[in-house]
């Protein structure tokens, strides 16, 4: 079975961005392997000893991730491990302590932020539709493929206008057990604002709009990262604080307000659906020094 045959195979058994991750790890590394005269699958462990040191400017987040399909692959192909050996080890080792430990913390946009964000939306169908998006998502503590995925079902409105919501899948829930989100009145009046102008033919929450018309199909992650990001630039934020921003601001700005409201760990943990705590750690103790109003 080639690579293309079995990741074929494999659809439907994992989410699609990890297959469309396995196949471009895979794929950069049969690339080097035939521009140095090395034999991709199966690899050696001096393979991989070499294409670590190739590497050597990735970051260690990008270099587990090629390794984990790697040898993924491998184990799916029933071919040996390489990078179980005592050398690939030590060069595994060698390439993390080469680096800086300490991951790059992605901007949190917190309430304040978020209320400017929400201000400077045009009272257009795509402003409408990107203030429920933005306020539901920081109500939510979504992450981009969570908002993607969203449908008209999943939404209830609530007697005292609030919003409730069900997440029916996440990157740590990926057999499908979901988990209950809920919204502010701000997202319930945002919300209906936008269902109320939108094509009710259409299912998904948040679709794409050409020429004025919603199109049935869910808005991709990569242009509600571009939402976050134009909306932060349109509040005001500097270019470098734009550049920080990205699709999980949402989420980890909404878990530093919560935080800074007085709720510990374990509650986070359950808003947004965290299954360890070290995660939501990391998030917290950079939040701003400041209250939700």
């Amino acid at each position: 079975m080639n690579i293309k045959s079995l990741l074929d195979h494999l659809e439907g058994a994992y989410a699609p961005a990890t297959l469309r991750a396995y196949r471009a790890d895979i794929g950069k590394f049969i690339e080097w392997c035939d521009a140095n005269g090395e034999t991709a699958l199966p690899a050696s462990a001096r393979a991989i000893t070499r294409y670590l040191a190739a590497e050597a400017d990735k970051a260690v987040a990008t270099m587990e991730r090629r390794l984990y399909s790697i040898r993924k692959v491998h184990a799916l192909l029933g071919h040996p491990d390489p990078c179980a050996s005592a050398d690939a080890q030590i060069a595994i080792r060698r390439f993390k302590r080469s680096k800086p430990n300490r991951p790059r913390q992605v901007h949190g946009i917190t309430h304040d932020t978020l209320v400017a964000m929400l201000e400077n939306q045009p009272d257009t169908l795509h402003g409408i539709r990107n203030r429920a998006l933005l306020s539901l998502g920081f109500d939510f503590l979504t992450r981009r493929s969570e908002l993607s995925a969203l449908r008209r079902a999943d939404i209830t409105f609530q007697p005292d206008h609030t919003v409730r919501g069900l997440i029916r899948r996440s990157k740590n829930d990926q057999i499908g057990l979901g988990r209950t989100a809920y919204g502010s009145r701000r997202t319930y009046e945002l919300l209906r604002s936008w269902l109320e102008q939108r094509d009710d033919e259409v299912p998904w929450l948040f679709c794409p709009i050409v020429h004025g018309k919603c199109i049935d199909r869910p808005l991709c992650t990569s242009q509600i990262r571009l939402i976050i990001k134009g909306a932060a630039r349109d509040a005001g934020k500097e270019a470098t604080e734009v550049h920080e921003i990205s699709g999980h601001s949402l989420r980890i700005g909404a878990a530093q307000e919560l935080m800074m409201r007085g709720l510990d760990i374990s509650a986070i943990m359950r808003a947004g659906g965290w299954k360890t705590s070290d995660v939501v750690a990391r998030y917290v103790q950079s939040a701003e020094h400041n209250v939700w109003e």
